[in-house]
C-alpha cells in the first residue's frame, strides 16, 4: 500500500518511519512525503496518481489541505484516492469543510498511530 503524507511539519517523517518501521520492512507499506500542498500535487503527478491513501495535513502555509483535498477530488479521478484529513481536536468548521469537499475519513492530531493501523487494515 502506497502511503502520501502531507504535512508542513518535517519530523512527521521520522515519527511515521518509526511508528511503522515493521510494515516499511515487510514491504506492506510504502511512505512518500510532501510538505506542501503544492508538493503533493506534484508528486500525485510523478506516481501517475497511484497513492492508495493521501494523509493530510489541512493548516499549512501556501496551499491548505482543504486546497488540495478539492484538487486531488476534481482531478484524480480513475481511481479517486482515498483521502484522509488530519485535524486538531475541536476543529468542527473545517472538518465539516473537509466532509463536504469529499474527504473519506478524519484523523485528528496528535495522530493517534493505533487507530491509523486500524483503519489502514479496513483499506486493504
Amino acid at each position: 500500500m502506497r502511503i502520501l503524507v502531507v504535512d508542513d511539519e518535517k519530523d512527521i517523517q521520522r515519527l511515521f518511519q518509526q511508528r511503522f518501521r515493521k510494515e516499511i520492512k515487510k514491504n506492506t507499506i510504502d511512505f512518500v512525503f510532501a510538505f506542501s500542498g503544492e508538493e503533493a500535487l506534484k508528486i500525485l503527478d510523478e506516481l501517475d496518481h497511484k497513492a492508495v491513501l493521501i494523509l493530510s495535513d489541512i493548516n499549512m502555509p501556501g496551499m491548505s489541505g482543504l486546497e488540495l483535498l478539492e484538487k486531488i477530488k476534481e482531478t484524480y479521478l480513475n481511481p479517486t484516492p482515498t483521502v484522509m484529513m488530519i485535524t486538531a481536536y475541536g476543529d468542527e468548521h473545517n472538518r465539516m469543510t473537509s466532509k463536504t469537499l469529499g474527504a473519506d475519513d478524519f484523523l485528528a492530531k496528535p495522530i493517534d498511530f493505533k487507530i491509523l493501523k486500524d483503519k489502514l487494515k479496513d483499506l486493504e
